[in-house]
């Protein structure tokens, strides 16, 4: 089984959504897996199937660089939306997105974020078996990306090209290789997007993101929200120099521009392919998949307890662990908490129209205290929750609309009104 030429494509988001349908030469949109219903696909997208545009579901909270084994609801979820969507592929990301629980023997933390995974043996054996996992339970081949980071970990015994190559040549899977994030890393973390490329096997390449973001203080933030800048564009002709990629996106999730813009970012981005000039070369086939040994349950418990130590310095206020960038995980922690003030005000868009000004540094208060450990609905209600019972709502009518909010949501019993007025 040979990787599919995809050719030029787009995320599809709902903001966008008529803007896309009308865009010319769009052979391919990616969908976030998670906000996709199979039985209930919007109309745009259902319209984009039946003109032969490929729909391809990019799922985000999977965590198979963590160390517990994929959860059976998500991959059955993923799977799900891959047979209702006709996708040829899935894709997930090289990334840890929660940590704790049993095998660690502490509690569950959710980063409502994607992780490096450290570029360890130990790491590398858990990710591999994981990701066979998820190859078993899929109806089509699945390919895996690439992320940013803000942090680097101590100790790791390879380079991200060593560690894709190894990954590839022990699972068979494909990748799909984020040129801003090889951009994001140079500006992070020194490292050469060329070295990179130069080491991972550019044939396995399913798909190439492409997006911009901003550089502040020294630090490279991956916003989606931003043009492409030259600097990405010349890591891409870099990569098309090597392999003619099979299809390329172009990622925005917010800020969107007009759809001029867009286009103009789309006829960038294929003028930076055109630019590599490389021979299509040999095609990347995963019909005969390698096998290797399983993983023991230490192994997976001392990647376990590595990753909780990190993620609960970022998000519980724990002490930073020995080896670490103290500023760096300043930094990614501020992050974090800016992004679920974010995200749960696009779940929740009522919480920050009722408090107003006062919605943001009072989330980013309660970030501060409490983890986030369960997903962002779970989050809006527990932080307006919390602002209810301790009395934290400025006026009395914002206090009455937020109450009637909550427990509208909450499911709210007599004896839940009763707790929420006695706090």
């Amino acid at each position: 089984m040979t990787v599919e030429r995809l050719g030029t494509g787009i995320g599809w988001r709902p903001e966008i959504a008529d803007a896309v349908e009308r865009m010319p030469g769009i052979d391919w949109v990616e969908v976030v897996a998670e906000n996709t219903c199979p039985g209930h696909l919007p109309e745009s997208l259902r319209r984009l199937r039946e003109r032969g545009v490929t729909v391809v579901p990019h799922g985000v909270s999977l965590g198979l660089g963590g160390a517990d084994r994929p959860e059976e609801h998500r991959l059955t979820a993923l799977a799900e939306r891959a047979e209702a969507l006709g996708s040829p592929l899935v894709t997930e990301h090289i990334a840890f997105v929660r940590a704790g629980g049993p095998l660690t023997a502490s509690p569950l933390l959710e980063a409502g974020h994607l992780l490096p995974v450290p570029r360890t043996r130990d790491a590398l054996d858990v990710l591999c078996e994981n990701i066979r996992i998820a190859q078993d339970a899929l109806p089509v081949p699945l390919a895996v990306e690439n992320i940013a980071a803000l942090i680097c970990w101590p100790g790791e015994e390879m380079t991200e090209g060593q560690f894709l190559y190894d990954l590839v040549d022990r699972t068979g899977v494909r990748l799909l290789i984020d040129v801003a994030n090889l951009h994001t890393n140079r500006v992070n973390r020194g490292e050469d997007p060329a070295k990179a490329l130069a080491e991972l096997p550019v044939e396995a390449i399913a798909y190439v993101h492409v997006a911009g973001g901003f550089e502040r203080d020294g630090v490279w933030h991956d916003s989606h929200a931003h043009p492409v800048p030259p600097e990405v564009l010349d890591v891409l002709t870099d990569l098309a120099s090597r392999v003619t990629p099979p299809g390329v996106l172009l990622e925005r999730d917010e800020n969107f521009p007009e759809p001029a813009e867009l286009e103009r970012e789309l006829a960038a981005i294929r003028g930076a392919v055109a630019a590599g000039g490389a021979d299509p070369g040999r095609r990347f086939d995963a019909s005969a998949r390698p096998t290797a040994p399983g993983v023991t349950d230490a192994t997976r418990q001392r990647v376990g307890l590595a990753q909780t130590a990190v993620l609960s310095s970022l998000v519980a206020g724990t002490p930073v662990p020995e080896g670490f960038d103290r500023v760096r995980m300043g930094v990614q922690a501020r992050a974090l908490a800016s992004k679920r003030a974010d995200v749960v005000a696009k779940v929740a868009p009522e919480l920050p129209e009722i408090l107003g000004e006062t919605y943001r540094p009072a989330f980013l208060a309660y970030a501060q205290e409490r983890p986030m450990t369960g997903g962002y609905r779970r989050d809006a209600l527990d932080f307006a929750g919390g602002l209810l019972k301790e009395g934290r709502v400025g006026d009395r009518t914002s206090q009455r609309r937020l109450e009637k909010w909550w427990l509208d949501r909450a499911g709210a019993t007599p004896r839940r009104r009763a707790l929420l007025r006695r706090g």
